[in-house]
C-alpha cells in the first residue's frame, strides 16, 4: 500500500509544479511512480482529482478542494516539526500571510525584509488578495484586515489606520474645478472601484454623497492610472496615492473630508499564542506599524 502522506505531498507537487515530471525530480522518483500515487489517491477518493492532457493538466472542482486541504495540512505538520525542532532555541522555521492588495504589496512587502534579516532563520510567505482568507483552511499564520473584526475566536492586534485620500490631476481640476464640499461632488467624475456601493462612486461620512462614477475598476492601480491621466476624482488610500501627491501628479481635494481612517488589524488563532516565529512577526509589525 502507497504512503497515504507521501501521496498528499506529491499531489501538492504535481499541483505546484505543473507536472508528474516535476513533482517526480523534486522527490526523486520516476514519473510512472508518481503516477501510481495519484492514481491511488484517486482510486481511494472515488473521484477525479486532476484532469490531464498531452499539453496541461488541470485541477476537477474536487481537486481544487482537496489541495487546498492538503496544503494546509502540510503546512502544518512542516510547522510542528520546524517549531519543535527550535524549542527554546532561535526563531525558525515558514511564516504565511495574507493581506490585502495594496496593503500588502506597498506596505508591508516593504517591512518584511526587516523582519527577516532579523530573523534569518525564518521564511516569509505573503499572499495579497482582497478576497477573505480563512486561516485554517488555507494554512494561513496571520491575516491583515482591514476594518470591523467581528470574529471573536481569533485575536486581533491594531496596526496603524488606513487612511484615505480624495485626489484629482492638476489638468482635470484644471478643467472641472476642485469641490468645496462634499455635497458638489454630485457635479464631479469620481472613478469608483467596482466592490463600493455597487460600482455607483463612494460615500462620505455614511451619507450617500455619491459622485458620477464614469469609470469603475476593481483595481485600484487602474483607478490611479485614469486620475493621472485627468479623468476624475479618486479616493484610494494614502499609501497608494504617496508618490503622486508628492510630486504634484495629483492634488489631495476635500483635505480633512474624506471617510475616517479604519482600521487594521493582524489576526491569528488563539491556539497559536505559543508559536515562536509568529510572536516575533506580530511584535516586530506592530514596532513599525504603531497606531
Amino acid at each position: 500500500m502507497l504512503d497515504r502522506f507521501l501521496s498528499m505531498q506529491l499531489f501538492v507537487a504535481v499541483v505546484e509544479g505543473g507536472s508528474l515530471t516535476a513533482a517526480a525530480e523534486r522527490f526523486a522518483l520516476s514519473r510512472p511512480m508518481v503516477g501510481k500515487h495519484m492514481a491511488a489517491l484517486e482510486e481511494r477518493l472515488g473521484t477525479r482529482l486532476l484532469v490531464r492532457t498531452t499539453r496541461r493538466q488541470h485541477l476537477t472542482e474536487a481537486g481544487q478542494q482537496f489541495y487546498q486541504r492538503c496544503r494546509a495540512i502540510l503546512a502544518e505538520v512542516q510547522e510542528a516539526e520546524e517549531e519543535t525542532r527550535g524549542f527554546g532555541g532561535e526563531v525558525r522555521g515558514l511564516v504565511r500571510i495574507n493581506a490585502p492588495v495594496t496593503f500588502g504589496s506597498l506596505r508591508l512587502a516593504a517591512l518584511l525584509p526587516g523582519f527577516m534579516e532579523r530573523h534569518p532563520a525564518v521564511r516569509v510567505e505573503l499572499t495579497v488578495s482582497d478576497q477573505l482568507a480563512d486561516l485554517v483552511e488555507e494554512g494561513f499564520d496571520v491575516l491583515v484586515r482591514i476594518g470591523p473584526i467581528h470574529d471573536e475566536t481569533l485575536v486581533a492586534r491594531p496596526l496603524e489606520p488606513y487612511r484615505m485620500v480624495l485626489a484629482a490631476s492638476p489638468a482635470y481640476l484644471a478643467r472641472h474645478g476642485s469641490p468645496a464640499t462634499p455635497d458638489d461632488l454630485a457635479d464631479h467624475l469620481c472613478l469608483g472601484l467596482s466592490s463600493w456601493a455597487g460600482g455607483r462612486g463612494w460615500a462620505l461620512g455614511g451619507e450617500d454623497r455619491f459622485g458620477s462614477a464614469s469609470f469603475v475598476s476593481n483595481n485600484g492601480q487602474a483607478l490611479k492610472a485614469m486620475a493621472l491621466a485627468g479623468g476624475g476624482i479618486i479616493l484610494q488610500p494614502r499609501i497608494l496615492l504617496d508618490d503622486a501627491l508628492e510630486d504634484g501628479r495629483l492634488v489631495e481635494v476635500l483635505a480633512g473630508q474624506g471617510p475616517e481612517p479604519r482600521p487594521v488589524n493582524l489576526l491569528y488563532r488563539r491556539d497559536r499564542l505559543g508559536s515562536a516565529k509568529l510572536a516575533a512577526l506580530v511584535s516586530y509589525l506592530q514596532e513599525q506599524l504603531r497606531g
